[in-house]
């Protein structure tokens, strides 16, 4: 690798984050953004929208974090835009800012889908709003049983469709399942998002937050640079054609074969011992 290509990656286990909270294992492989307004649920502000577009445009020159957990604080994943923080003053605005908040609130989805890192979402307690959109832009999913997720835009006179709801939810729970939740507002239980396919588990309360961590650290020690790939494709095939599906893995898998990983985990399996990937 280049000095240059060098440079443009750099350690982000320091990221001083301002309006949430940003912490690492040791090795700066398995990030936490944690939502820390718990007296209001987690909502989220201008500021933080853009913080955490920011990040998520920032996590492909990391040069540690291979994994990232994403939750809230207090018992509580995130209410949504807070209600006196930005849904106020948007009845004030005209149509070119409000377009522009609009845009910046859908590059969080955009940036957090390009990241090559997985993301784990940590749900418990109240996901609603804006908060259910970053259940939903995450890789994985965990919940409580007691979690309500909730895509309430037209309970405030909007569309289902923002911040990308109205194509990526069908793809995860079906189109009618998708077209009623986003009609109604209302809330879906836990045990419909498990049985729907939206989470992937439900975890008692008190095991969540480090089940969650658990599984993005198996996800950070092993092919993290195959688990990049493997997140491109699944957001890039949904629009090709089988014939696009089919060239596009074949040039994933002969990238992927062609790291020291591949060999290593060879040398690993011919020797009866555990692989080590680095990525290269």
């Amino acid at each position: 690798m280049t000095d240059a290509m060098q440079s443009a990656r750099k350690p982000m286990k320091d990221y001083a984050a301002r309006h949430f909270r940003w912490e690492t294992s040791e090795d700066g492989r398995v990030a936490v953004v944690t939502l820390n307004r718990p007296d209001r649920k987690n909502p989220l502000t201008f500021d933080s929208y853009a913080e955490l577009r920011d990040l998520f445009r920032a996590l492909p020159y990391a040069s540690d974090v291979r994994a990232i957990v994403l939750a809230g604080d207090g018992g509580n994943f995130c209410s949504g835009g807070d209600v006196f923080e930005i849904i106020e003053p948007l009845t004030h605005m005209a149509m070119p800012e409000l377009l522009a908040f609009t845009r910046m609130t859908g590059d969080v989805v955009k940036a957090m889908r390009k990241c090559p890192q997985p993301i784990v979402a940590a749900v418990e307690g109240i996901c609603a709003g804006a908060g259910a959109i970053l259940a939903m832009a995450s890789d994985i999913r965990f919940a409580t049983p007691e979690s309500k997720t909730a895509f309430l835009f037209t309970r405030v006179g909007l569309a289902g469709a923002d911040m990308g709801a109205c194509g990526i939810l069908p793809r995860i729970i079906g189109q009618g399942r998708a077209a009623e939740l986003l009609f109604s507002g209302r809330a879906m239980s836990a045990e419909e998002g498990f049985a729907w396919g939206f989470y992937n588990r439900l975890i008692a309360a008190d095991s969540l937050h480090a089940d969650a961590q658990a599984y993005a650290r198996m996800l950070a020690d092993g092919p993290w640079f195959a688990h990049g790939m493997t997140k491109t494709m699944l957001n890039q095939e949904w629009a090709m054609g089988i014939d696009e599906m089919v060239e596009s893995e074949a040039q994933a898998q002969a990238i992927c074969m062609a790291t020291g990983d591949f060999r290593r985990a060879f040398e690993a399996f011919a020797a009866k011992r555990k692989p080590v990937f680095e990525g290269n």
